[in-house]
């Protein structure tokens, strides 16, 4: 039933923004105002190996706020990394802990860069569709984003 709930309130939610990828969610708490920009994930093959999510989030607050996590039902092991490249130019993914969003600025989850990891996938990403994950703050903030899956060679949230 759970399933189902959310399943609606991704459809709701995309009917009422017209499936936009610009601005999905914007939360108010207190001092705090976090404004979610183009969240996307690309299509999987499967659920053998790990989706990928990425979204912008823009600090319109006095103060700085930190992600420190989030949900996501398609994952069992949601996670955000950051991919590090050492001297010799290899590339590995690593856990990122918690990040800054400083007042007025912006984290660029992308890419080559900090980025969601959907490990563990309940049910494959399928280009044309959504899902609700739940983004995690310090402050106690929880945001849920409809995130639309794009294609699987998908470059960013354009496409």
């Amino acid at each position: 039933m759970r399933h189902i709930t959310n399943t609606l309130r991704c459809l709701s939610f995309g009917l009422l923004m017209g499936l936009s990828t610009v601005s999905a969610a914007q939360e108010n708490a207190g001092d705090i105002k976090i404004v979610v920009e183009q969240p996307w994930a690309r299509a999987s093959i499967g659920t053998s190996r790990p989706g990928g999510a990425y979204l912008a989030l823009r600090n319109e607050g006095d103060v700085p706020v930190y992600l420190v996590g989030l949900r996501a039902d398609i994952s069992a092991m949601p996670s955000i990394h950051e991919t590090q490249t050492n001297d010799e130019g290899v590339s590995r993914m690593v856990p990122a802990g918690d990040i800054e969003i400083p007042a007025g600025g912006t984290l660029a989850l992308e890419p080559g860069s900090y980025h969601i990891m959907l490990m563990k996938l309940q049910s494959p990403l399928v280009e044309g569709e959504t899902f609700l994950m739940t983004l995690l703050f310090s402050d106690g903030l929880e945001m849920e984003v409809v995130v639309p899956v794009l294609r699987i060679g998908a470059r960013g949230p354009e496409g």
